[in-house]
């Protein structure tokens, strides 16, 4: 099973990015899908979390500028970046499980992790 982000780079302050989840290996029917980032010096914090029906949450830190979907006919999750600050500087990494539960704190207990994806915003 592998979940892969991609998407991430170095951009300017005000910019868009798109990132992406791709995941392989066995069947997500039914699994929650979700993106955290852990900024340096800081814990992993969750953004978004959306289930295979397609019910969206946003935690506080992606409430606003940031947008998730799912394409389930590729497997694919997406996160939308807009007005990116400096403060988004991070790691982006994708998850997955069959409990939506799990989708809070660092989500250490989830069941799969991509190996995430840099995203740097200068100002």
């Amino acid at each position: 099973v592998q979940l892969q982000a991609s998407g991430g780079g170095l951009v300017q302050a005000g910019a868009s990015l798109r990132l992406s989840c791709a995941a392989s290996g066995r069947n997500f029917m039914g699994y929650h899908m979700g993106w955290f980032r852990q900024a340096p010096g800081k814990e992993r914090e969750l953004l978004s979390q959306i289930s295979w029906t397609g019910n969206m949450h946003y935690a506080d830190s992606g409430e606003g500028r940031f947008t998730i979907s799912r394409d389930n006919s590729n497997n694919t999750m997406y996160l939308q970046m807009n007005s990116l600050k400096p403060d988004d500087t991070a790691v982006y990494y994708c998850a997955a499980d069959a409990n939506v539960g799990k989708f809070r704190g660092n989500g250490r207990n989830l069941e799969y992790w991509g190996k995430g994806t840099q995203v740097t915003v200068s100002s």
